[in-house]
């Protein structure tokens, strides 16, 4: 089956304004696939060179001469992060002629990661995100097995879930010994793998250095520099906590989260739905779901955090715009929830608009004057839009 990706648009419309249009994402999220597809909109052909590739690289030996030859194409250039000196160059010949849709560049790493994309594009680029497949991309059917296997092309479609585990715990060996080194994360393999695995134990919690520096054995700075770098190769989700209230005593750090479900859940070993239903991970797995598909599918028209007090008034997710709290949200894996005084309280503190509480699947249906149960699927496709 063919999967529409949302974003394919977008990238036609970046082709059409900024010379360089940059799709960044991780490993294996389908970005080659996505832009080989986009060659028949385009006369002539793009050019496409993989600069993980040895001989694609020699090609650019000379990039300026190369290029020259295919001003009048699209020149789209794979895995950019492996040749970052090239970033200057595409500076200099795009000032002599910056007309749109002159790259098309693909890389696996956040801007933060290529400082040379930062430094020596700005004003000439305008970055796309590709994530794994999002609720919005795939069948209303199929949402479970999205949960659990999560969104990379290869695991999703696997035909049995036992090929999808297959698939991604070799991602997870791929990405720990050859790609996160790769992006300039020199670590040995086995303390990645270990801090990797033990970021699961602190997913949809709050982030505490000091603790998991000790547990590693490593310096509070080392730990929170691992996790900088995981989370600029979307790996890693770092939620920020709200706070408007001086006067009250709230918590203050980041909560974690696997950003991929079924990443999260092959560094587990969780091999079936039916082990992940018995498992302890089991709600803040739907919650750090829940919380990735709803900021996919909103990008920057909001921002995200969550809301919690010392005192225990909390909700899994604030969206905000303009400063003011439009939604304030809580995230259950249940069929039959009930209004929580600590949503009802969190609401009060942040004058929320509107509260919603997200289960798997069921119809909506009113607990109060200004909260909803509602599914993800209808909450993506229904209440996000009109917010």
């Amino acid at each position: 089956m063919v999967y529409n990706r949302h974003i394919l648009s977008k990238v036609l419309e970046y082709l059409q304004f900024f010379p360089v249009t940059g799709l960044i994402g991780p490993r294996q999220v389908g970005k080659t696939t996505l832009v080989k597809s986009l060659a028949g909109s385009f006369n002539p052909q793009p050019i496409y060179l993989d600069l993980e590739s040895s001989r694609d690289r020699v090609k650019l030996s000379d990039p300026r001469l190369f290029l020259k030859e295919y001003s009048d194409r699209l020149v789209i250039l794979d895995e950019i992060q492996y040749v970052p000196e090239l970033f200057s160059e595409l500076r200099g010949i795009i000032d002599e002629d910056r007309r749109p849709g002159r790259f098309l560049i693909l890389g696996s790493s956040s801007p933060q990661l290529m400082q040379q994309s930062a430094e020596s594009l700005a004003g000439r680029i305008g970055y796309l995100e590709l994530t794994p497949f999002m609720v919005s991309e795939i069948n209303p059917e199929e949402q479970q097995k999205l949960w659990f296997r999560g969104g990379f092309p290869n695991s999703f479609t696997a035909p049995t879930d036992e090929l999808s585990f297959n698939w991604r715990k070799n991602f997870i060996r791929t990405y720990i010994e050859r790609d996160l080194p790769g992006l300039g994360l020199s670590v040995d393999s086995i303390v990645l793998e270990k801090f990797w695995r033990m970021l699961c134990s602190f997913h949809g919690n709050v982030w505490n250095a000091e603790n998991f520096s000790r547990a590693m054995g490593l310096t509070g700075k080392t730990v929170n520099r691992y996790l900088d770098f995981m989370q600029q190769a979307f790996l890693v989700n770092r939620l920020l906590p709200f706070s408007t209230n001086e006067k009250k005593r709230l918590v203050k750090s980041a909560k974690i989260y696997i950003r991929d479900s079924g990443i999260l859940h092959g560094l587990q070993d969780i091999i079936s739905f039916e082990a992940l239903a018995g498992n302890i991970l089991l709600g803040s797995s739907w919650e750090g779901h829940v919380i990735e598909q709803i900021q996919r599918k909103g990008t920057d028209r909001w921002q995200y955090f969550f809301y919690r007090t010392h005192q225990g008034t909390e909700c899994d997710l604030v969206l905000v715009r303009s400063g003011k709290v439009e939604a304030a949200i809580e995230i259950k894996y249940s069929s039959s929830p009930s209004l929580s005084k600590g949503l009802r309280l969190a609401m009060e503190d942040l004058n929320a608009r509107k509260g919603f509480i997200i289960v798997p699947e069921g119809a909506r249906f009113p607990l109060s004057e200004n909260v909803t149960v509602v599914s993800l699927y209808d909450f993506l496709m229904q209440d996000l839009i009109k917010l």
